[in-house]
């Protein structure tokens, strides 16, 4: 029998535990893999047409999903939509903070006082941000195998695959240039590789603000309230894009604006840029990442949270840039602790170790494809004991790069140290080392001093505090005296010492640094040559997944854009039922009842509310919808098209989203576009902008 066949009935036969929003049915075993676990993150050029119809009787054609797609954008780490037909945007709130942070004039803070802007004139550009439209996906596959045919060996094969991307690169970009639009392209790996589609972009630079609530509001709750479900934020922002001429663009595609909302077990999509998944991973990798990875990346964000959290303390209203900065790293340790909680779940790995065992079997009865890939499942096990090999050195090292919360010092010291040590580099190469060394900019003072001893007692911890690697003292005396002795120390100090050859090898952080130098080139060495035939090897498993499931399994997130589907429902936790939605009610509600904590305190202007305002008004509403990171600002759109919600989380039991799809624990959560109706309409009066969502019309009055 072939693997197609057995897979066919096997999905057959699971498909009477499923009901039609994915959950499995109760009396299923918890440990025995089902066929949504993979997910439900579908893509553009592999569009679900025959699963939407068989699942909920909803048949779209070719122009919805070209709507679909040309309606949605991609900001840096982030979603948006369009939702006029004059440029309008709509994403989250803390997709934006940055930019609240960046557009306020001196005297304001737009992170907590909120911006509404009374005209188009009034919109304020926002330097550095975009926003990229997907409009060609061409798939590259087989330009690509072919290219890489040839290859004798890992290297050569990353090297052709490069050339050939390069290649599709360039025509794609040639070919779109004569439309006078800023153009992006990307080759894009689906399946780890098992598929190439080139994505074209549309790229708009010229963003500006046109509405923001307080921060009290856009992160209600706060760190306690993040990933949780009741929820009660107003996490949305409006943006505008506007073409070269400096006018707001005019777009055929675009959201219409709901009215009606949505209701208990109502259909909806939710379309964006998933950030990244590891589903398709082997249980070694999982275990690897369970072991390793996540542990690693726990402290360092424990670390620099802990850091942060005292400079704010002691600097309050003068610390903006960092308040953004704590919010990012909260959420991600949050982040990390829900997946090491799931990579410790025996269930859930046990019910990935049964999928990869079903995935073997199906190899195991296709002779031809087991003859090309049957051993690799093993492979990649192996790779993953070589790289424990240097698991002390990835915990020592892990961070010390970081652009933004690595000790600058360290940072200098690692480029001064390459400088001193590589006499034969080319002449360019060092002058591009110099640059990159006095571009180092500084931190405060107190940020520099935590993140220095942070680095200096992970290198304690994994290396040992020891006398000939420079570490048997305690961190924080050995991270002082390095402030106080290093000409390093500085950016100003930095140039001075360039300028005047006055680095020298026994500057204590290059000393530092020249001890632990060759533990960490090893280390980073090793990894890059595992990881590569790590991503070889992943490639390999992603075509033999593709040629025995199909587009039926979607691949892992990339960061590109996708669709899924969910039902608006509530769940069972903790021995209680969270309702499918939440009103203002419930947030008026928090406030009162947490008087004393600053995570649900309200602006002024929301503490007495004018008299028709609407407190039963939804809030926030929940789907079964599969969602990650990078969903975060993603339209939530019915089956018409009409935009209900902006999705802006996932509940606590869904942060096990990262290596497997388990609806009947997750949820995503949204913020109701009636909520944001209401209160653009009676907190904030911004009525051109409740007219333009509303009928399409433009206010160009000043």
């Amino acid at each position: 029998m072939s693997a197609r066949l057995v897979l066919l009935i096997f999905g057959l036969f699971t498909l009477h535990s499923i009901t039609a929003s994915g959950v499995l049915a109760q009396d299923a075993d918890p440990t025995e893999s089902g066929p949504y676990d993979n997910g439900k993150m579908w893509t553009f050029e592999y569009p679900p047409v025959e699963y939407f119809e068989e699942t909920y009787g909803f048949r779209p054609d070719s122009s919805w999903f070209e709507n679909a797609r040309l309606s949605t954008l991609r900001l840096s780490g982030c979603t948006a939509s369009f939702v006029s037909p004059n440029g309008l945007v709509l994403t989250n709130h803390h997709c934006v903070q940055s930019a609240l942070v960046g557009v306020s004039n001196p005297g304001e803070s737009l992170l907590d006082e909120g911006y509404v802007a009374e005209s188009l004139s009034a919109e304020r550009r926002i330097n550095g941000f975009y926003a990229d439209q997907l409009i060609q996906i061409t798939d590259v596959t087989k330009e690509i195998e072919d290219a890489i045919r040839p290859a004798k060996n890992a290297e050569e094969r990353v090297r052709l695959r490069n050339e050939a991307t390069r290649r599709i690169h360039n025509r794609i970009k040639s070919a779109m240039a004569a439309t006078g639009d800023s153009i992006v392209v990307e080759i894009v790996a689906l399946y780890h590789g098992g598929r190439y589609s080139a994505y074209t972009f549309r790229r708009y630079t010229d963003l500006r603000l046109v509405a923001a609530p307080e921060l009290q509001l856009g992160s209600f709750g706060g760190d306690p309230d993040n990933f949780t479900f009741p929820r009660y934020s107003l996490d949305f922002a409006l943006l505008r894009a506007y073409d070269r001429s400096g006018a707001p663009i005019r777009t055929p595609h675009y959201f219409t604006w709901s009215t009606e909302g949505v209701e208990e077990n109502d259909l909806v999509f939710v379309i964006g840029n998933p950030g990244s998944t590891s589903r398709l991973e082997t249980v070694a990798q999982l275990e690897y990442k369970r072991d390793v990875q996540v542990p690693v990346m726990l402290e360092f964000l424990e670390s620099r949270i802990e850091a942060l959290q005292a400079y704010i303390a002691v600097r309050q209203g003068d610390a903006d840039v960092q308040r953004s900065q704590l919010l990012s790293l909260l959420n991600s340790q949050k982040a990390y602790r829900g997946r090491a909680a799931a990579l410790n779940d025996s269930t859930l790995m046990a019910r990935k170790m049964d999928g990869e065992q079903e995935f073997r079997q199906a190899l195991e009865s296709d002779p031809e494809l087991f003859a090309l890939y049957g051993a690799h499942i093993d492979s990649m096990a192996r790779i993953q004991e070589l790289k424990r090999e240097v698991a002390n050195e990835y915990g020592a090292f892990s961070g010390m790069t970081n652009n933004r919360f690595a000790s600058a010092v360290l940072r200098r010291a690692l480029l001064a140290q390459m400088l001193a040590s590589t006499s034969s580099l080319p002449e360019e190469r060092k002058e591009n080392i110099r640059i990159a060394l006095v571009e180092i900019g500084d931190l405060p003072a107190e940020l520099e001093r935590a993140f220095l001893t942070a680095q200096i007692r992970s290198f304690q911890k994994y290396l040992g505090a020891r006398e000939e690697l420079m570490l048997d003292r305690d961190a924080t005396e050995i991270a002082d005296q390095l402030l106080e002795r290093s000409v390093l120390s500085t950016a100003e100090k930095t140039r001075t010492a360039l300028e005047e050859s006055r680095i020298s090898g026994d500057d204590p952080a290059l000393l530092l640094i020249g001890v632990l130098a060759p533990a960490f080139y090893h280390s980073q060495n090793v990894l890059r040559q595992l990881e590569e035939i790590e991503r070889e090897i992943a490639g390999d498993l992603g075509r033999a997944r593709f040629e025995v499931y199909g587009t039926a399994v979607p691949p892992d997130a990339t960061f590109s854009l996708r669709i899924t589907d969910g039902v608006v429902k509530g769940y069972s936790y903790n021995g209680t039922f969270a309702p499918w939605h939440t009103t203002f009610y419930g947030m008026y509600d928090r406030a009162y009842g947490h008087a004393t904590a600053t995570d649900w305190s309200l602006p002024d202007r929301w503490l007495n509310p004018p008299a028709n305002f609407s407190r039963s008004t939804p809030l926030n509403f929940i789907s079964t919808s599969d969602t990650i990171g990078g969903n975060s600002g993603s339209p939530v759109v019915n089956r018409n098209l009409e935009i209900v919600g902006v999705n802006f989380d996932r509940n606590i039991e869904g942060l096990s989203r990262d290596y497997i799809y388990l609806p009947e624990r997750g949820r995503n959560i949204m913020v109701d576009v009636r909520a944001i109706t209401e209160s653009l309409d009676k907190i904030y009066e911004a009525d051109r902008l409740i007219d333009e969502l509303t009928t399409g019309r433009l206010e160009t009055s000043n």
